[in-house]
């Protein structure tokens, strides 16, 4: 499960009248009324920490309002970035347009699903931000420190709920099946991927984006953002979870964003 699956060939151009090189200069609108030619999905990815149930009530009441959504799986076990990665690929259709919406740890994963999938937007809800270009470590300093002294002899982390204390990580959740749900889907990863890095191809964040954020805890990434001209959003007093605890406040909010950035539901 270790080893990358075979990489499929760009298709952007094959897909939409231009390119991502064609892409500067154009406004949101113009781009979106060029290269809008297939129905648009939600493609909500979840935090390989955690698992799908942590994005589904937010789809569903996305999909009740007329958008196509879906959520990720990551069954298999992850061992590497590329595990990941290659999860992420093999859920994403090649028949619509889409629009990735990352959690925490997933955002590291969006310029490198850019290359080849007809990816119209991003919206970043709680995330990591990758630059423009370069690398992005899937852990900073700080956190790795952390995570060192909690690794057992295997090399394994235990699952992301046991990383913190309880009276923080109970708060997280509505109630005892939420969480069950979550727990069910955890995976005890090893250290080694943390210490790794993804790969950032220049160009991939030329496309409409959008930030959303729960309280302060990634207000780097969030004036990042607002930096690269980006509508932003910050829903004060939440945690890292909130799409659990509100999810009628999270998907009203991704609904606001993606309006701002021309993306409207089409099934």
């Amino acid at each position: 499960m270790g080893s990358r699956p075979p990489r499929r060939q760009p298709r952007r151009a094959q897909r939409h009248p231009i390119g991502i090189d064609k892409w500067r200069g154009l406004s949101t609108a113009r781009l979106l009324s060029t290269v809008h030619t297939m129905a648009t999905s939600l493609m909500f990815l979840p935090s390989p920490l955690l698992g799908s149930s942590a994005w589904r009530p937010v789809a569903r009441i996305l999909a009740d309002q007329g958008w196509h959504t879906m959520v990720c799986e990551l069954a298999a076990p992850v061992v590497t970035g590329d595990d990941v990665l290659g999860a992420f690929r093999a859920t994403l259709p090649v028949d619509r347009d889409l629009v990735l919406v990352p959690h925490s740890n997933a955002g590291a994963y969006v310029p490198e699903l850019s290359v080849d999938c007809p990816i119209l937007a991003a919206v970043f809800v709680d995330a990591v931000l990758p630059p423009p270009s370069g690398r992005i470590p899937l852990a900073p300093p700080a956190l790795l420190d952390v995570l060192r002294g909690r690794v057992d002899d295997d090399g394994l982390l235990p699952p992301w709920t046991e990383w913190w204390d309880e009276t923080d990580v109970g708060a997280l959740f509505p109630d005892a099946p939420s969480r069950a749900a979550v727990e069910r889907e955890q995976q005890r990863i090893a250290l080694t991927y943390f210490e790794g890095a993804r790969a950032v191809p220049a160009g991939w964040d030329e496309a409409p984006g959008a930030y959303l954020a729960f309280g302060d805890t990634y207000a780097t990434e969030r004036n990042d953002a607002a930096q690269r001209g980006w509508p932003v959003r910050t829903l004060q007093q939440a945690g890292h979870l909130h799409q659990l605890t509100a999810p009628d406040q999270v998907a009203e909010t991704l609904g606001g964003l993606l309006g701002e950035i021309g993306i409207t539901a089409t099934r």
